[in-house]
């Protein structure tokens, strides 16, 4: 699209959002419930810990400061590669220096813990931040040592790599790694049984199903526990140029959807929350709101992926692929 007719675009799609109702309202008013429900058979038993209903997953992209010098995903137009982009760099330093603090006091207020995916070069370059997720109650989870690619990686390159990005973490946090998310979810025909021999139980990047699996590995049972694309900020905001009232509506209808279904099957919401994009306060303030509303119905949990992960490998409720 041109850049004129965006501009075009984005004011008419602007004045209608303008116009609609905010899409967490309702909890304000007093009736945050979900409006969905559908005709209940008998129910299998609790489907997750302590006789909840649903979990809601969220993910905290520990990144800023891993970004190559030129060339990183920005909003600022494409710079040639072989110039510094200095102003790249600057929309990213913000994830450390305001995204990351704001999200962590956020999630305080609403007593949630969530899995950090960390790139082992940013945890290097901010080990006290790093520490301080881990102290706060949250997860720290592998994301690779950079931001080069791990579908393109030999299986040596691979394994170094996943290698130094585990002793970065565990040198900065005091916590060895157990679970992880590949570049852009790319990882290679290796990657898995190169996590298992290096102790890893899950991964999350395979989104074929809204509940935590099981897969085969070497004939051992590796856990998925699903990251997601569309509830992910950096892909609503920066790619699709979602509005926050858009993302609000979005992360709502795709709750009370899962929400009817987590009746009668265990379901699992999966949100992405990067240190640069959803830390901004207008994002965070419809993060928080939407986690205010989920929290609202009965029997809704906020679990970190390795939990998951323990819980999926015990429960014999828990789908098997190729085991």
């Amino acid at each position: 699209m041109k850049r004129r007719a965006f501009i075009r675009h984005g004011a008419v799609s602007a004045l209608a959002v303008s116009a609609a109702p905010h899409a967490f309202d309702s909890v304000t008013s007093g009736s945050g419930k979900s409006p969905i429900s559908f005709p209940q058979p008998e129910s299998k038993g609790p489907f997750w810990p302590d006789g909840a209903r649903m979990v809601i997953s969220i993910s905290m992209q520990m990144e800023a400061g891993a970004q190559p010098s030129s060339g990183a995903e920005s909003p600022m137009p494409p710079i040639d590669p072989k110039y510094p982009d200095l102003p790249a760099a600057k929309w990213y330093e913000y994830g450390f220096k305001e995204g990351l603090p704001r999200l962590l006091d956020m999630f305080d207020r609403r007593k949630i813990k969530v899995t950090s995916h960390m790139v082992g070069a940013a945890v290097a370059l901010r080990p006290t931040l790093a520490k301080e997720i881990v102290q706060r109650g949250h997860e720290a989870s592998g994301h690779g040592q950079t931001w080069a690619a791990q579908y393109s990686m030999t299986p040596e390159q691979e394994r170094e790599s996943y290698q130094q990005s585990v002793a970065s973490i565990e040198r900065a946090t005091g916590t060895r790694l157990v679970g992880f998310n590949a570049f852009w979810l790319r990882g290679t025909p290796h990657t898995l049984e190169i996590l298992q021999d290096l102790g890893f139980i899950y991964h999350i990047d395979d989104v074929s199903r809204d509940e935590p699996f099981l897969i085969n590995v070497r004939g051992k049972p590796f856990a998925v526990v699903p990251y997601t694309l569309h509830m992910n900020d950096i892909v609503d905001y920066e790619s699709r140029y979602f509005s926050t009232q858009e993302y609000a509506g979005d992360l709502k209808a795709e709750f009370d959807m899962l929400y009817a279904e987590s009746a009668k099957r265990r379901r699992m919401m999966s949100v992405s929350a990067h240190d640069r994009i959803a830390g901004r306060p207008s994002r965070a303030k419809v993060l928080e709101e939407f986690i205010v509303y989920a929290q609202s119905n009965p029997g809704v949990v906020f679990m970190r992926k390795d939990e998951i992960a323990r819980f999926a490998l015990s429960s014999p409720q828990t789908i098997r692929e190729g085991i």
